[in-house]
């Protein structure tokens, strides 16, 4: 494969995935270290994408969370994907809760056509589907979060008091490898560990540009989650930590 075909393909990975694993990435292409280090500096001097420890990420990248109609352009047919998979994880019946944020989403229009299911939800956008749903949509309350369309807060927290669920989706807006996944919002993260704490079966999706993305707080332990729905291909340390803490892998 000549250098401008490797380029086309790295920024095609990059669009589609969000980050890409400097390891991943030499598996992919099958070319030596040495190759892959002068591909990614020519796009890098090119503004095409930057340089990262381990790694590549989309030129565009901010340490700020980007606004809502920016994640959901990123990866579209990723998540889908994985909301597929997740969906092959749940009920026919039974309550389940699906987290705010854009793969989550996908998760959640997968079941709509579940009648027997009960879903229970702060995502704004997956209630805006509630014409179309045979599925029992019901909406927790709470603040509106812009940046994620979700609800959150001390009113959505007391909801919460009151309800237990078969099977919960929570999403993320990073993941640190060796202690769990994060997300930038003090509410947030509150709401998704008491979702957590109320659920017997607990699935992680996750996007594979969300693995070593930095985030502001871990919001649960590995050992927190029942399974982890994900496209990402895990180091050995990453899947030694996930093993350990007793989660399954689907991917």
């Amino acid at each position: 494969m000549l250098a401008p075909e490797r380029h086309r393909v790295i920024l095609s990975l990059l669009a589609d995935l969000g980050r890409l694993e400097t390891n991943d990435l030499q598996s992919r292409l099958q070319v030596s270290p040495a190759t892959l280090r002068r591909d990614i500096a020519s796009l890098a001097n090119r503004g095409l994408l930057k340089r990262t420890h381990g790694g590549v990420l989309p030129c565009e990248f901010s340490l700020r969370e980007p606004p809502y109609e920016q994640k959901a352009a990123r990866a579209a047919n990723a998540k889908a994907r994985l909301g597929q998979r997740a969906v092959a994880l749940m009920p026919m019946h039974g309550v389940v809760f699906i987290d705010g944020g854009t793969t989550c989403l996908e998760v959640g229009r997968a079941l709509l056509d579940r009648p027997k299911l009960q879903v229970f939800t702060n995502s704004v956008p997956l209630l805006a589907l509630a014409g179309e749903a045979r599925a029992t949509l019901v909406g927790i309350g709470g603040a509106v979060r812009p940046l994620s369309l979700s609800l959150t807060g001390a009113l959505a927290q007391s909801w919460l008091e009151h309800l237990n669920f078969d099977v919960a989706v929570v999403g993320c807006s990073g993941i640190q490898p060796d202690r769990g996944p994060a997300t930038a919002d003090l509410s947030d993260a509150a709401l998704k560990a008491e979702v957590l704490r109320r659920a017997r079966q607990r699935i992680l999706v996750a996007h594979a540009g969300k693995w070593g993305q930095p985030a502001t707080l871990v919001y649960a332990p590995w050992k927190a989650f029942t399974h982890v729905v994900t496209d990402h291909v895990l180091t050995h340390d990453q899947k030694s930590h996930l093993a350990a803490a007793g989660v399954g892998m689907n991917r």
